[in-house]
């Protein structure tokens, strides 16, 4: 029994590292699907509010109240991090979107992902781009609970003048769709530590699958746009995830930082939770603002990939400290 045992961990260890690896992969193969099936993916678009609410549950489960520590330890690190989180990606997305001329529910889709939390991919990317986990984590974890209050008051600011913003509809939605499965989350884990533990290497499996998901069905409820739009707003979202991801790592420069803690907020910084940005804006807005986050969630897994690659590069002299553990 006990072989068999460590035989199903072992299994569900190796198919969690295989979506974890492939993650980008296999969210582009979504965005692939929805143009080729896009009537098929479109009527996939309801279930999104609820699938990203299990995505943030699994992310609850994988905090601890031991996460949260490096707050109080290392204070002026979490609020560099907090601070250029909910400041360059928010103005950065308005800046673009103005820049490039788009429909105004591109605009607030642009400001949307701007304005939501770290991405939930962000910690993994971290850990393999030898940067600081626990900082990572607790930037995560801030943003995600600052979230209800700072991304409505962001969208109505930056947003307001191009469409109409419910924001005490936001509050509540974000407060159903993030806050309240991560706190539930929390709890689990705390009361059912060992159960959970058992769990843990298949959420990647649920978080990317997901998040896959939602992808296509956004893709395929707007396919025609995105044709017609691709180019610019691929563009677009581009320019944006690079800026976040160049700036967040300018203010922990800027500040004194470490490079490891830099890693860790340029990626947290530029990876956006670009999964509650689509629900969000196809609740609240049309489909056609959730395309700004449907096609980031495709890229920033993409270059967050490719500079864990550069990243975990053998250290030069200029770089050798020590890498928190994850």
């Amino acid at each position: 029994m006990t072989c068999r045992k460590d035989g199903n961990m072992a299994l569900m260890a190796r198919i969690g590292a295989f979506a974890g690896r492939w993650f980008a992969v296999l969210i582009l193969l979504g965005a692939v699907a929805g143009l080729v099936v896009p009537e098929q993916a479109a009527r996939l678009a309801p279930g999104i509010t609820v699938l990203l609410g299990v995505i943030m549950f699994g992310m609850g489960l994988t905090l601890r109240a031991a996460d949260f520590a490096i707050v109080a330890k290392r204070p002026q690190a979490v609020l560099i991090g907090i601070a250029a989180q909910f400041l360059v990606m928010p103005l950065a997305g308005y800046g673009i979107a103005v820049l490039l001329q788009l429909p105004p529910l591109l605009v607030v889709g642009m400001v949307l992902v701007g304005a939501c939390p770290g991405g939930t991919a962000s910690n993994v990317i971290v850990y393999l781009a030898r940067g600081d986990v626990a900082l990572s984590v607790a930037m995560t974890s801030v943003s995600t609970l600052l979230a209800p209050f700072l991304t409505p008051l962001l969208v109505l600011w930056l947003a307001g003048s191009s469409l109409p913003v419910d924001a005490a509809a936001l509050v509540t939605s974000i407060l159903q769709v993030v806050l309240g499965p991560v706190v539930a989350g929390l709890v689990v884990r705390a009361v059912a530590g060992p159960l959970v533990e058992r769990v843990l290497p298949l959420l990647p499996v649920v978080s990317v699958g997901g998040i896959a998901v939602v992808v296509m069905a956004i893709v395929g409820a707007n396919a025609e746009a995105v044709l017609a739009t691709g180019a610019l707003l691929g563009l677009a979202v581009v320019l944006h995830n690079a800026l976040g991801l160049a700036l967040g790592y300018a203010a922990g420069r800027a500040t004194g930082l470490p490079e490891s803690a830099r890693r860790a907020v340029s990626i947290e910084v530029g990876m956006q939770n670009s999964g509650l940005a689509v629900a969000l804006a196809a609740a609240h807005f049309a489909p056609l603002a959730a395309l700004p986050g449907a096609l980031f969630s495709v890229w920033h897994n993409m270059s967050g990939s490719l500079i864990a690659t550069v990243w975990a590069r053998p250290a030069t002299g200029r770089d050798k400290e020590p890498t928190a553990a994850p």
